[in-house]
């Protein structure tokens, strides 16, 4: 996949949403609310990509970050505030910034086998474009659910825009 492709879809273009401007215009209160049928908040699905892109960055720093036993633990204990709402919403910017970098990488800097931490890493590729594909992914993923949210509870689209067909 070329650089320019990886930093694009980072940021939403093409067919994903932008994660960030899914997040950025919406206050505590919204982003707080459950919805019926959903076990999650907008601030939950925030800090779990946060989480899961602090965890690959380290990894890709040559940290050994350890692995949670459960899914569980890449959620929040109790329900984000609003003092951690806006903290979640600038780290998410912070982390999208250094992928966005690391995605303009040389490409043998892209192809580097990044070390194995946890026995799941071994089912899927290992390089730094391997990591930051499945980040994109991840977070594509998670911002879907955050536009679902957001349509459910009457905040979309967003202030940067959104489909709304």
């Amino acid at each position: 996949m070329s650089q320019r492709a990886l930093t694009e879809l980072l940021r939403g273009k093409g067919a994903h949403a932008d994660p960030l401007a899914c997040v950025e215009d919406i206050d505590a209160s919204i982003a707080q609310r459950h919805i019926d049928g959903f076990p999650h908040s907008i601030a939950e699905l925030v800090f779990h990509m946060n989480y899961w892109m602090s965890y690959e960055l380290r990894r890709i720093g040559g940290e050994k970050p350890k692995y949670p036993e459960h899914n569980a633990e890449s959620f929040p204990s109790s329900q984000p505030n609003a003092e951690d709402w806006d903290r979640l919403k600038r780290d998410l910017a912070w982390l999208l910034s250094e992928y966005a970098k690391l995605a303009q990488s040389p490409r043998a800097e892209l192809d580097r086998e990044i070390e194995i931490v946890h026995e799941g890493d071994k089912k899927v590729a290992g390089t730094l474009e391997a990591v930051l594909c499945q980040i994109i992914a991840h977070n594509s993923y998670h911002t879907g659910q955050i536009a679902m949210i957001r349509r459910v509870l009457n905040a979309w689209p967003p202030i940067a825009g959104g489909d709304t067909w």
